[in-house]
């Protein structure tokens, strides 16, 4: 009877094993379908000189949070899209660990605008106050971190 049980507990635990295993692959390629083009579309943007453009344009208005210009393209993303894209725009470009934890602050609080307003918008929260809140949220807070870091 024991024996049973042991083959029984054994083969739970191959096949929690291996949909544990499908599991991540299948993440893994969801999140690699959004992290690498926006990877590899910064990298383009930062070889054709776009990106340099972009960032002394975004300079005066980034660097009231301690940014680089080209970091308001990690923020458009986090918010545009999600923080998946963020996070493939910041690992090809070169920030401080000052300047990422800034950004990570920021995109904590207002990442997915348009996915999470519309979730709330279904709650029946009013849509101007959740924008209002979270981009308040994320303004304020890359200000004080810049002044406290």
């Amino acid at each position: 009877m024991e024996i049973n049980k042991s083959n029984s507990n054994n083969k739970t635990f191959k096949e929690t094993l291996l949909n544990g295993f499908k599991s991540g692959l299948n993440t893994t390629w969801i999140l690699a379908k959004i992290i690498i083009p926006v990877y590899f579309f910064i990298t383009i943007l930062k070889y054709t000189g776009i990106l340099k453009w972009l960032s002394l344009k975004l300079a005066p208005a980034m660097g009231i949070f301690g940014l680089p210009g080209e970091a308001a393209l990690v923020l458009v993303l986090g918010n545009g899209i999600n923080i998946y894209a963020a996070l493939g725009a910041v690992a090809s470009l070169t920030l401080s660990a000052k300047q990422i934890t800034i950004v990570a602050v920021m995109l904590s609080f207002s990442h997915s605008l348009f996915t999470e307003t519309a979730v709330a918008k279904k709650t029946g929260i009013s849509v101007v106050i959740v924008l209002f809140i979270r981009l308040s949220l994320a303004i304020s807070s890359g200000i004080i971190l810049n002044l406290v870091i």
